[in-house]
Parts: structure tokens; sequence; C-alpha cells
């Protein structure tokens, strides 16, 4: 299936296409503080639509595009069933990141690597920023960070505080374009 799926940039003028993508999902266990300890806890939540609603996705991907951004998507006999987006400014006190601001795949084509191809392709897009990890306000879905974790990503090593005050239930996460191996660093295949 993935062989079939068309990789590429997505335009300005073709943001509303978001609405294209099933962005629900049945949120069965999500990860909580409970008394001081992170833990999986049952919610048993249906989200019907992308999580806090369409518009304010649609605006953080138009506003993502405007400043410079990447956004990537991923079609599907012409339809798009995922997308990927990455905002262009650099922050960090000890590291150099950016913000993974958006990856979404269609409830009917999660599971196929999509979503991965997406990520992997959004580094070098990255990079070209001049960023070395990807920082990423993960939805605390048990699904969600089992995707991320998958991929490598770790604990954020930095936070940072407005993105964290913006969903303190999500969980900071990084990802290093770099890797160490014996005779120096590496940068990482994609």
């Amino acid at each position: 299936m993935i062989e079939n799926v068309l990789f590429r940039q997505l335009r300005g003028n073709e943001c509303e296409r978001i609405r294209e993508i099933d962005a629900s999902q049945y949120i069965s266990r999500a990860w909580r503080y409970v008394d001081g300890v992170r833990k999986l806890v049952s919610i048993n939540y249906q989200d019907p639509d992308f999580p806090n609603g369409y518009e304010n996705h649609l605006a953080a991907l138009k506003e993502t595009i405007q400043t410079g951004g990447s956004a990537l998507g991923a079609f599907y006999n012409e339809k798009l069933i995922g997308f990927c987006s990455v905002n262009s400014s650099v922050f960090g006190n000890t590291n150099k990141y950016v913000l993974l601001d958006q990856i979404f795949i269609s409830l009917e084509h999660r599971a196929k690597g999509i979503g991965k191809q997406l990520f992997l392709r959004s580094i070098i897009e990255a990079q070209k920023f001049g960023a070395e990890k990807f920082y990423i306000c993960a939805g605390s879905s048990e699904e969600t960070i089992a995707f991320y974790r998958a991929l490598g990503c770790i604990e954020a090593e930095e936070i940072n505080p407005a993105l964290y005050e913006g969903d303190t239930r999500d969980i900071q996460l990084e990802y290093s374009f770099f890797f160490k191996m014996a005779g120096g660093e590496q940068t990482c295949d994609v």
C-alpha cells in the first residue's frame, strides 16, 4: 500500500484539504500523573475529530506554511490521507529544536507506515532550518506515545514552558537527528 502513496509538500491553498482526513480516534488508555507518577489510566474516550477542533489545526497549518515552515502531505488516489508539519523557528537553550507541530493519518490508513514516512521525510525539512532535534508535544494516548517511542523519541531534555503550558497533559518528547557511533557523530539515515 505505501508504494502507492505520494508524499509531497502541501501548498498554502491546500490547507483545507486536511478535512479529507478522518482524524477520529478511540482512546482506551492515556498517560496521566497519579500521585506524582506517570501511569496509563483508562479513559475510554472517542475523539470524533481533530483534538481541539478542525479550525485550530487548520489555523496552525496555515501559520506553519506562512512563516516558512514545512508541511508534507501523503496522498492516496489523489486524496489527502495524512500530513506532518514542522515549524521553522529554532529554539532551546542547550538544544536546537524545531517543533514537530502536527502529524495526522486518516483512521483507515493508520499502522501502514505512512506516519513513519512523513516523520522521517520531515527530518530533512527540519535540518534545512538548522535544527538538530524535533520537539514534540505528544498527545497522551497510549497509541500516540507508542508511535513516537517506536520511532526512537525520548523524553525531552529541555522543556519549552510555553509549549508545555499549551496542554500540560501532553508528553514533551524529542527526537535527535544524529546519533553517536564509535568513530564520531553520524547523521540519521532517512
